[in-house]
């Protein structure tokens, strides 16, 4: 360090929140790619599941742009895990559709992340791993629920 760096007074959470999203990330691409799914396909099909929505629901859903949507729907459909389908309520909208095999893709790649996420907290205690959830599910629903409008946009880190 040179005598002209600023001394840092408190933690960079910048940097450890991007390391561990970013790890995070690896490994579940990691796991899901073991059965053919990217993180995208499987909030795709576990979203679609829960009930009838349209590809720019669950675009929004899944932060996603409508060509990555669509991207993704059409990997899935080429899979024959889910499929676009007309509205069961609105003869206008498309939905997407999770076939037989879909469904169960869907809860199997639900085990994998749930197993990715616990692996991840193993080395924290209880406590630790019920604070740390409590406080980001605090900061996600408040002070960090909803990006900063700039001029120029950070750039999300590639999936």
């Amino acid at each position: 360090m040179t005598a002209m760096a600023p001394a840092r007074t408190e933690p960079d959470l910048s940097f450890l929140l991007d390391h561990t999203s970013h790890v995070l990330r690896t490994r579940m691409a990691a796991a899901l790619g073991e059965i053919g799914l990217t993180a995208r396909m499987h909030c795709v099909l576990v979203h679609a599941l829960e009930e009838e929505r349209t590809q720019i629901q669950l675009a929004e859903i899944g932060d996603m742009d409508k060509t990555t949507m669509v991207v993704t729907v059409d990997a899935l459909e080429r899979a024959g895990l889910a499929e676009r389908r007309p509205s069961a309520t609105d003869r206008r909208a498309r939905v997407i559709a999770v076939t037989e095999q879909g469904a169960a893709v869907a809860a199997r790649s639900t085990r994998i992340v749930d197993q990715v996420h616990a692996d991840a907290l193993a080395s924290l205690t209880a406590a630790d791993r019920t604070a740390l959830l409590r406080v980001l599910g605090l900061l996600a629903g408040g002070d960090l629920g909803v990006p900063s409008d700039t001029p120029r946009p950070a750039r999300r880190a590639r999936q």
